[in-house]
């Protein structure tokens, strides 16, 4: 499908993201807010930071597919290739008011610091296991793929236990979602993956409603917010949405960190000293190279300005958190650069605003900030095998993932 932008949009997203900088710099350069393209069908998208904030709290931009006018009238169908990004099942990521508050109420609650705190523990643990795995594929001054080995499976083990699932299905559960990330998996395999995913955690949902344990499955089942019970689908649905959003990010994270500082020596060293704590990384990171590139979608209710421009009640609105992390207006006329010490690195909005806000943020905050460290206390002389411009992004339009992250551990 062509990528060549129609009729008052300035230009298309291209969905394999083949120019990431370009796209990134233009649609800064058209703000706040553009008409764009999305494999023929026209949206808007927002690249302001002070705007992006506004509207993301703005009860007029739902999740509710239902309010794009696009999906209603049958221009948009299940055929369109990105539909699986906006039209994702019912869960707390595609509800909004009453509703998305009682089915993401537990949710948060079991992410509460008292369960972030309990679970630092088992972070650690596992974060030195994968280490003594990348130093066992490292040996010998062996190149080796710090995303597939160390960052990639780090947050799906944590998570996992999280809920609840069986220590004994990690490896299952690991790899069901990498073929479900895949862009190789054909989408008959696909489907049949999200299927088995879904019997699973039905399965794991049923047992703990005869026998509840301390986990976050437990938790969801328990949730009765307004006197309705959340149901055994919108329980599942809770689950699948919270792997498939958090497992990502988390790995974009810890991949782009180690690549910041991998590729700015002078930051590390001031980093390693204590100049510059773990956190401040963290929120760099999230600025300058977050986990995603565009969010799709939400839709106007009613007819939405934001001064001249005029959101048409139904049309789609994207939230373009790359463009925004580097607003030069928010931090400064540098922010095209990386610079761990930065002030306003904090102000980020990476993970979302308002009440949608990515309920897993404090613990991929955690998981990177117990892995970072960890990895370069570990292998001091870590660096990278090829060269920063030899490094590939997978082409995918919404996240911000590394195809691989080789290195080299050093002596």
């Amino acid at each position: 499908m062509s990528t060549s932008p129609t009729e008052g949009c300035p230009f298309a997203l291209d969905p394999m993201v083949a120019d990431r900088a370009g796209e990134t710099a233009r649609l800064r350069t058209e703000g706040p807010v553009v008409r764009i393209e999305l494999l023929g069908v026209p949206a808007w998208t927002v690249s302001d930071h002070q705007v992006a904030r506004r509207l993301l709290v703005d009860p007029r931009l739902v999740k509710d597919i239902d309010a794009w006018s696009r999906w209603t009238s049958g221009e948009v169908t299940r055929e369109w290739p990105l539909i699986s990004m906006v039209d994702t099942g019912r869960s707390m990521f595609t509800v909004d008011g009453a509703e998305h508050r009682r089915l993401r109420i537990k949710t948060s609650r079991a992410l509460s610091p008292r369960r972030l705190g309990a679970l630092r523990p088992l972070i650690e643990r596992f974060t030195t296991e994968l280490l003594d795995d990348l130093a066992a594929a490292g040996a010998a001054g062996e190149v080796v793929d710090l995303k597939e080995v160390f960052a990639y499976p780090l947050p799906m083990r944590v998570v996992s236990e999280l809920m609840g699932v069986d220590r004994a299905d990690h490896p299952w559960q690991l790899a069901q979602w990498r073929k479900f990330f895949s862009l190789t998996t054909p989408q008959t395999e696909r489907l049949e993956v999200i299927e088995e995913i879904k019997a699973h955690f039905t399965t794991m949902v049923r047992q703990r409603t005869v026998h509840p344990t301390d986990d976050l499955t437990s938790a969801l089942m328990r949730a009765e917010e307004g006197g309705v019970p959340l149901s055994e689908e919108e329980v599942e649905g809770n689950l699948r949405s919270l792997v498939a959003a958090g497992h990502e990010t988390t790995v974009s994270l810890i991949v782009s960190a180690a690549r910041a500082l991998l590729t700015h020596p002078d930051q590390l060293t001031r980093v390693l000293s204590g100049e510059i704590s773990w956190g401040q990384v963290i929120e760099e990171t999230l600025r300058w190279d977050g986990p995603v590139s565009h969010l799709l979608m939400r839709f106007a209710t009613e007819d939405i300005a934001v001064g001249e421009t005029l959101i048409e009640k139904g049309e789609g609105v994207v939230i373009s958190y790359r463009a925004i992390g580097r607003d030069l207006t928010v931090h400064g006329e540098d922010a095209d650069e990386f610079d761990a010490a930065r002030a306003t690195a904090a102000r980020n909005i990476s993970f979302g605003h308002g009440p949608h806000i990515c309920p897993g943020a404090a613990l991929a905050r955690l998981e990177a900030a117990i892995a970072l460290p960890a990895l370069f206390a570990r292998f001091p002389d870590i660096s990278l095998a090829v060269p920063d411009a030899d490094l590939h992004h997978l082409p995918v339009l919404t996240q911000n993932d590394l195809a691989a992250l080789p290195v080299r551990l050093g002596t």
